[in-house]
């Protein structure tokens, strides 16, 4: 049976433990962002498409191979498979749900503490000499918190905002969440966390953590509406897409002081070059930021857990059965 990869070359044979599974399988390359025609004149006959999180799996590329059983996600996002082509010729479109939560959960709580302890400008000034006066500045100001002192608002519920909240609970934090439905008491219960409308938790929460997939929906949800509700001098927390926040809209509350600062895992842009609006900003905006380039998921282990959940739905499906991972069931 073939696999037709789309995305970077190699991690699949990198990260696969059984060694035999890659002598099972012809295994075809292809790059991200190749067109139709090219992945149709490697891969047409293939039974499976592996395909990068980001990549893009179009109604074309779908009706033009006769063999296709499933495909893939090599990630948790999956919004670039055209998943209504795919199920209307009962094809499965699999995701590696769940693969990436205790790494992105980690990345949460990494930027909100950055942001509590002002990490950025502290490490600054002591390589500048100015140790002492930052620190009497802090005891000065008291204006370092900890976890304990916050009211952390999570909006989605999925995996890595259940594994977001476990941590949250051992620091004392009190969390509250938003989901569009809201989930069990039992699962309330196990995280530790209390149900709240959108407007409730932004107008009490010392720290909003977004963990929503982009949609039509949720594209700039973070706008100047949506920050102006939140609490004068909390923070935001960005480990989802870049997508969500209107990067404008933020600047100008960093700048107003309405927002105390941003911890962003992901900007809207990939590849974020030098330009991108929010990195041209002032000093003083500059300073309010913590960014990381959106590594929040990539951890060994995240990969490993991914790539066991693809061979184990591909051998499931070479089988004739149900694959566990399915998106677009019928």
């Amino acid at each position: 049976m073939k696999i037709l990869v789309i995305g970077k070359e190699g991690r699949l044979e990198k990260y696969t433990k059984d060694r035999f599974l890659l002598d099972k399988y012809t295994i075809i390359h292809a790059p991200a962002g190749a067109s139709d025609d090219q992945l149709l004149s490697l891969g047409r006959d293939a039974e499976f498409i592996l395909v990068d999180a980001i990549g893009k799996v179009s109604a074309n590329l779908i009706n033009s191979m006769p063999n296709l059983k499933m495909i893939h996600s090599e990630g948790v996002a999956y919004n670039g498979i055209d998943i209504n082509a795919a199920k209307e010729k009962e094809i499965y479109v699999c995701n590696c749900k769940g693969m990436n939560a205790t790494a992105v959960a980690e990345q949460t709580i990494l930027l909100m503490l950055g942001l509590l302890r002002d990490v950025v400008m502290g490490d600054r000034n002591v390589r500048e000499g100015n140790q002492i006066d930052v620190k009497e500045r802090y005891m000065a100001t008291a204006s370092l918190k900890e976890l304990a002192d916050c009211t952390v608002g999570l909006i989605g519920f999925g995996d890595i905002a259940q594994a977001v909240a476990k941590y949250l609970s051992v620091f004392g934090a009190k969390v509250v969440y938003y989901n569009r439905s809201r989930r069990s008491a039992a699962l309330e219960q196990e995280c530790g966390v209390t149900y709240s409308n959108l407007d409730g938790l932004l107008a009490y929460s010392d720290m909003v953590s977004l963990h929503l997939a982009v949609t039509p929906d949720t594209e700039k949800i973070v706008n100047r509406a949506f920050l102006n509700k939140m609490k004068k001098g909390s923070y935001l927390i960005n480990t989802a897409r870049g997508e969500l926040i209107d990067a404008e809209a933020l600047l100008d509350a960093l700048r107003s002081g309405h927002i105390a600062g941003a911890g962003l895992d992901t900007l809207e842009g990939e590849p974020v070059q030098k330009d991108n609006v929010m990195l041209t900003a002032e000093k003083e905006v500059e300073d309010k930021i913590i960014y990381s380039p959106h590594i929040g998921g990539i951890t060994a282990s995240s990969f490993q857990r991914g790539y066991d959940m693809i061979w184990s739905d591909m051998e499931k499906v070479a089988a004739g059965e149900v694959p566990d991972h399915v998106v677009n069931g019928w």
